[in-house]
Formats: structure tokens, C-alpha cells, sequence
């Protein structure tokens, strides 16, 4: 009896320990400031404190079902639309927004950056509308923008859903961004069709405009859609091809299903063959058949003008599951030669190195355009006289694949949750594939630099600061490089094991939801077991920047006392770098654990070092904005 009130007490010490780890893990959470409505949504129990989506999270969908029109060298785009939209919220909705992106080549439409006449066109005609089979007034007003806004007949419940359709037709404009006519007869369509917009459990509906280079905001959406383009025009798109043998002659559809279980590239056509139109059926136009579940948006290109490559890999060891990667291209772009080559690569490497998880879709394709802009499985990327510049340029869009379109991250306003981790990625395979070495002096270069020792006020901005209300160099920092910094600095203090822990358990508790920074932040902190909030504070709160300088050195037979002063306040790993008379350095690692008790100087402690005539500190891809103090040398 003993013994079992013994295990009883013990058991419940025990629980009780456990509950208020829970509650100490909660108040310390709340450490980290929100915005009122993520406090809402906290409150609501749609998010939950310990990193997980909360016991009332939900979000709502899409079926869409399009057939498209595509008539080139005429460039207008004619749609055929049905969208079964269901409300998974609490709210009664009485009105929708949506989005009509095209709406953005309008000539009185606010953009961030001057174009040219060719970028100009009269925008997204809608000609009819109607829901649950009931025609509705649609105006095509001159100020329409990007957000319409349209009260419903009748209002939109709970668990409920309505249907839409529509008729609409645009211009493909002449000059070509990230979307538009890449050349007479070759067009890329993206954000093309009209969507309802995220209505979600923080903000509500989602307002925010577009001007050219915030980028997007999408729902979880099914996807069915038909594309009926001319004879020997190809069509590449989002998802998975379902009807290849009706669309191409027997040789072509066969290479492109050798392509799909092929560990080699496979040059499915090329250029002549289609001038020799032995490619597609000689209908006079062909319907080219897509579906793509469960994805954030889609985009479509066609040519007759071409090359098509594609190989396969495995991207999942435990399943055996492959995935496809094409590339479609003209005959002068000679650096995408190789691109299905370097691409297969790609995906097998992003699969099981980092962020080590299998890549979610079945396809890849990369296009030769002008944007070097990404899409759930696909990419409009630019020709380059350097091949490893364009390879880089497709792992970086490669590599959004995880962030924003597996884990549906806010774009337009939390950047830095799908730049800031391609960007991170992008540096571990360039390692691979160039070595440490030139892999961080690109890094530098293209991803630091401009930050590091610019005093411009925007580069100081937090990196929390929503991105939808930045621009120039201050929206590109905050994105890409520091971001990018924050998340290898993390990796440096937690260690490869934990760090790559975390961040599959983060992607595995909000893959395919609209995970925000809050919901990443307390999730490293529940996994780790540790409240990093004094890190999450310090790299994405801060308006600090990285500089670190020594001090005072205390040096007596053989070891080393240096007190470390950090005057820009960031949580910064670095190198004490420490040559002995004799010739030999010696170097010591700091992770930024040694900033973790006093943010504003550390005293490092090193042993075995005898004669020290030069103390370097070294920042790496953590570049400090002044090195002048960052040596120590002993005078004679």
C-alpha cells in the first residue's frame, strides 16, 4: 500500500510539474507581441499556444472547375467558370470579395514601379455572373481593382456552401512580368481566373491590394480545368495531365509517359517537331485536361514554338513515390540544356537533405520566360548567359514549393515566412553544388551585403514589420537576407538534429493551413522543449543589426579572456579567430547561445592557446557592419 500511495503521489506531482510547464509555456509565449487579431485568434482557440492550430481552427475552400480559351497570336483569354466555395467558419458571411489580380495592367491601377504601354490593358471582364444558378448584375466598373466586393442574395452560413459562376474574358498584355506574352505566340497565364478571397480567422476577409511585388494569399483549393489551344500548341500547367493520349500523337505520349518512372532526360519534342506538326492531333484545336487537389493556386503556359525535356526521381525513399520535372524552352536559351538534369537533382535533394521532406506534389515544371517568379509546381524563369546562375534561380523557386505553397503562408504580409526560408534553403544546396566556400561568398553578396553596413532607416525595420506596407530595399532585406540569417542563426544555436526536428514538426502540424509567425515561433519553442522567445524577440522583433566588437582581451599563459561587446544588438553566431606566434590559428565556434543571459556583450573563455599575437572575430554570412573592432593585436 505503501509503495502504491507512493506512485500515486508521484504521479500526481508529476501531472501537476506537467500542467505548469503548460502554463509557464503559455505565459512565456505571450512574451512575444501581437497584433490585437492574432490575439483574437489565440483567445478564440482557432491557434493555440503551444504551436499548434487550436482546438476551433478552420479554414475555408474551393472546387473550381474552368475551361480556358487560348488563341494565340490573339491575346484574348476566354473562361468559362464554376467555383462551389464552402464557408468552414463561424460566421455568417453576407458578402464575398474577390480577387481579380489582372486588374493590375489597368492604367490607373497603383503599382510600385513605372511600366510601359505594352504592360497596359483593360484588365478582368466579367460578362456573367451568378450564384446557386441564379444570374446576379455584375459592372465591370472603370475603377474596379484588385478586391470586388459583392453582397450575396442570400446570406452564406456555417457549414455551408454556395455556387458560382462565371463567364470572363482579358488580354494577355504584350509586355511580359510575371505573367503575360512571352513571346507573339507563347503566353505564361498566372492569377488569371477570378477567386474568392481568404476570408481567415484573424483579419477576416483579406483586402490587401496588389501593386507589383507583394506577392500572394490563396486558399486550399481543388482544382478541375480544361485549356483549348490551336494544333501543335503544347500545354504545360499546375497539376497532373489526365488526358495525353487525346492531345498527343502516339511517339509523344509515350516518351512522356517513359519520362515519368525515367531516371534520364528525356527530350519529349523539340521545336522542329512540332514545325513539322508531328506532335499533337491535327484537330483543329485540342483540350488539354488538368487536375490539381488541394493546392493554392494554378498557372498555364502554352507555345508552338518549344522545346519540351522531362525526367523523373524518387523524391520519397519509403513510398517509392517519383515526381516529374519538365522544362519548356526556345532553341537560343542554351543554359536550360541541362535544367531537367539540375531540377531532378533538386528535388531529390530538397527531399532528403534539407528541409528534408518529400516533395508534396507530383510535378515540376520550369518555363523560359522573364519573371523568375514561382507557382505551385511550376516556375517562369529567365534565360541567363550563366548556367549556374540559372540553375540557382530555379532552387531558389524550387524551393517555395515547402514555403508558401505546402504550409499556405500570408505572402503579401508575413514575406518573410516563404523568402526568408527559400532563401535558407537555397544557400544549403549551393553549398552542395558549389562548395562552403563560393556557395557563402554568393551569399554574401547577393543576400547580405546590402544590409550589413547600410544605415538607411527601412534596413532597421523588424522584421515583423508587415510586409504589404514595405517597399525597395527594406521589403527585399527584412524578406530574403535577414530573414534568411535569423533562420540559419537558429540552426546554429539548436544544432543540425533539433533545428531539423523543429522544423518538420512545424510543416507537419500546418502543411496545407495558413500557419502565421506566432504559430512557427511557439511551435520550435514546444518542440525544442525551450522558450526561444528571447531569440524570436531579438531576430524578428528587433530594430537591432549585426556588429560585434572586442572589447578587452586578458591574456595569461595558456589561455584567453575576451569580453565581446554587441553594439548592434543582433544574436549573432561568429568565429574567434586566434593566431599564435608560431604561425598556427586556431578557431573557436560562438552559437548565439553566448547572447542568450546578456544580449549586449558576452566574455568568451578559451583554453590551450600560448602566445597569441592576433585575436579576428568572424562573422561569416553574419557580416559585421564594422570590422575595424574586430581585432585584437598584441603589442610588442
Amino acid at each position: 500500500m505503501q509503495n502504491m500511495s507512493f506512485t500515486l503521489f508521484t504521479s500526481k506531482a508529476t501531472l501537476l510539474l506537467f500542467i505548469g510547464f503548460l502554463i509557464s509555456g503559455a505565459i512565456n509565449a505571450q512574451e512575444l507581441y501581437q497584433p490585437r487579431s492574432v490575439q483574437n485568434a489565440y483567445k478564440n482557440g482557432t491557434r493555440a499556444y503551444d504551436g499548434n492550430p487550436g482546438e476551433k481552427y478552420w479554414q475555408n475552400r474551393g472546387i473550381y472547375e474552368m475551361h480556358i480559351q487560348i488563341d494565340p497570336p490573339n491575346r484574348k483569354i476566354i473562361g468559362e467558370q464554376k467555383i462551389t466555395y464552402t464557408n468552414n467558419s463561424p460566421d455568417t458571411l453576407k458578402r464575398l470579395n474577390y480577387k481579380l489580380i489582372l486588374n493590375h495592367h489597368k492604367p490607373a491601377a497603383p503599382r510600385l514601379r513605372t511600366v510601359t504601354n505594352d504592360y497596359l490593358t483593360s484588365g478582368m471582364h466579367i460578362n456573367s455572373y451568378t450564384e446557386n444558378g441564379v444570374q446576379r448584375k455584375w459592372e465591370n466598373n472603370e475603377r474596379d481593382g484588385i478586391n470586388k466586393v459583392i453582397q450575396l442574395a442570400e446570406p452564406l452560413a456555417p457549414n455551408s456552401s454556395i455556387e458560382l459562376t462565371f463567364d470572363w474574358h482579358f488580354d494577355v498584355s504584350k509586355q511580359s512580368g510575371r505573367e503575360g506574352a512571352i513571346d507573339s505566340t507563347t503566353f505564361f497565364l498566372a492569377y488569371f481566373y477570378p477567386r474568392v478571397a481568404v476570408y481567415d480567422d484573424y483579419e477576416g476577409w483579406d483586402f490587401m491590394p496588389y501593386a507589383g511585388s507583394q506577392e500572394f494569399y490563396n486558399n486550399f483549393n481543388d482544382y478541375s480545368f480544361e485549356v483549348t489551344v490551336p494544333k501543335n500548341y503544347i500545354v504545360w500547367a499546375t497539376g497532373d495531365l489526365m488526358n495525353p493520349r487525346e492531345v498527343l500523337q502516339k511517339k509523344y505520349a509515350d516518351l512522356l509517359e517513359q519520362s515519368m518512372t525515367s531516371d534520364e532526360v528525356i527530350r519529349i519534342m523539340t521545336q522542329e517537331d512540332v514545325k513539322n506538326k508531328a506532335v499533337t492531333m491535327q484537330n483543329e484545336t485540342n483540350t488539354w485536361k488538368w487536375k490539381a487537389d488541394n493546392i493554392t493556386d494554378i498557372t498555364i503556359a502554352t507555345s508552338n514554338q518549344y522545346n519540351w525535356d522531362a525526367g523523373s526521381v524518387v523524391v520519397d525513399s519509403a513510398t517509392g513515390r517519383r515526381a516529374s520535372f519538365q522544362a519548356a524552352y526556345d532553341a537560343p536559351s542554351k543554359d536550360f540544356k541541362n535544367m531537367v538534369k539540375y531540377g531532378m537533382n533538386t528535388l531529390s535533394w530538397f527531399s532528403n537533405h534539407i528541409p528534408g521532406v518529400p516533395y508534396p506534389f507530383s510535378k515540376m515544371t520550369v518555363v523560359r520566360g522573364f519573371a523568375n517568379m514561382e507557382y505551385p509546381m511550376m516556375a517562369n524563369d529567365s534565360s541567363n548567359d550563366d548556367e549556374k546562375f540559372t540553375r540557382f534561380v530555379m532552387q531558389h523557386e524550387v524551393a517555395h514549393t515547402y514555403f508558401p505553397f505546402y504550409m499556405g503562408i500570408n505572402e503579401t504580409r508575413f514575406a518573410f515566412m516563404d523568402e526568408g526560408w527559400a532563401t535558407a534553403f537555397e544557400y544549403f544546396i549551393g553549398i552542395e553544388d558549389l562548395g562552403y566556400e563560393q556557395a557563402t561568398e554568393n551569399f554574401k553578396r547577393f543576400r547580405v551585403e546590402r544590409w550589413s553596413n547600410n544605415t538607411s532607416l527601412e534596413l532597421d525595420l523588424p522584421i515583423i514589420t508587415p510586409s504589404n506596407i514595405m517597399s525597395g530595399l527594406g521589403a527585399g532585406t527584412n524578406s530574403y537576407g535577414k530573414a534568411a540569417l535569423g533562420y540559419l542563426a537558429l540552426r546554429d544555436y539548436l544544432g543540425d538534429e533539433m533545428f531539423l526536428t523543429a522544423l518538420h514538426g512545424f510543416m507537419d502540424r500546418w502543411n496545407g493551413k495558413h500557419p502565421i509567425p506566432w504559430d512557427m515561433f511557439y511551435s520550435f519553442n514546444d518542440i525544442t522543449g525551450e522558450n526561444l522567445n528571447w531569440f524570436w524577440n531579438n531576430w524578428f522583433f528587433s530594430n537591432n543589426y549585426m556588429d560585434i566588437a572586442i572589447c578587452k582581451v586578458k591574456v595569461g599563459g595558456n589561455s584567453a579572456k575576451i569580453q565581446i561587446n554587441n553594439i548592434g544588438g543582433m544574436a549573432v553566431p561568429f568565429d574567434v579567430v586566434v593566431e599564435l606566434k608560431n604561425g598556427d590559428t586556431k578557431t573557436f565556434h560562438q552559437t548565439p547561445e553566448v547572447w542568450k543571459d546578456d544580449l549586449s556583450a558576452a566574455t568568451i573563455k578559451l583554453k590551450d592557446v600560448k602566445d597569441i599575437v592576433q585575436i579576428k572575430l568572424d562573422g561569416g554570412v553574419w557580416m559585421d557592419a564594422d570590422l575595424e573592432n574586430n581585432v585584437w593585436e598584441k603589442k610588442d
